[in-house]
């Protein structure tokens, strides 16, 4: 089994509360919004790191792709920043990660689950923090949703 930390829009914050969970992954997933690559270096430091750029990513953070696509234990994810930039073909994912709204989501497109974890970093709007734990084995997984208020 595999542990799979997923965070998004942490926008240059790095919460103490954030790093402990991230300690315990395997493996970590950033839907874009870094926002320096300090912070993308920092959380690299903690497990093995998935992450895509995001519209606040700057210098060096810029560089970083708009979709990555894993396969951990045999789930095969996609990650993007933005809704809208959710690929129009998803035969071959299970499940799809972005971020970019600061609000937790977690919806049904016919076989894919589509999750944002929420923001973990910068409060926008009022809206509740929160992350995700996966919980990863032999082709099936769980998505635990992390409150951080």
């Amino acid at each position: 089994m595999k542990l799979v930390a997923v965070i998004s829009d942490t926008h240059n914050v790095l919460r103490p509360e954030v790093i402990a969970v991230l300690k315990q992954a395997d493996s970590i997933i950033h839907a874009g919004d870094c926002t320096t690559q300090e912070i993308v270096d920092r959380i690299a430091d903690l497990a093995p790191l998935t992450v895509v750029r995001g519209n606040n990513d700057r210098d060096q953070a810029m560089h970083l792709p708009k979709e990555a696509r894993i396969t951990i234990e045999g789930v095969r994810i996609c990650v993007v920043h933005d809704y809208a930039d959710i690929p129009e073909d998803l035969m071959e994912i299970d499940l799809v990660i972005y971020g970019h709204s600061h609000k937790y989501a977690c919806e049904r497109r016919d076989a894919v689950t589509i999750l944002n974890p929420g923001s973990c970093g910068r409060r926008r709007f009022h809206l509740a923090l929160s992350m995700c734990m996966l919980r990863i084995e032999n082709g099936h997984y769980q998505i635990e949703k992390i409150d951080l208020d």
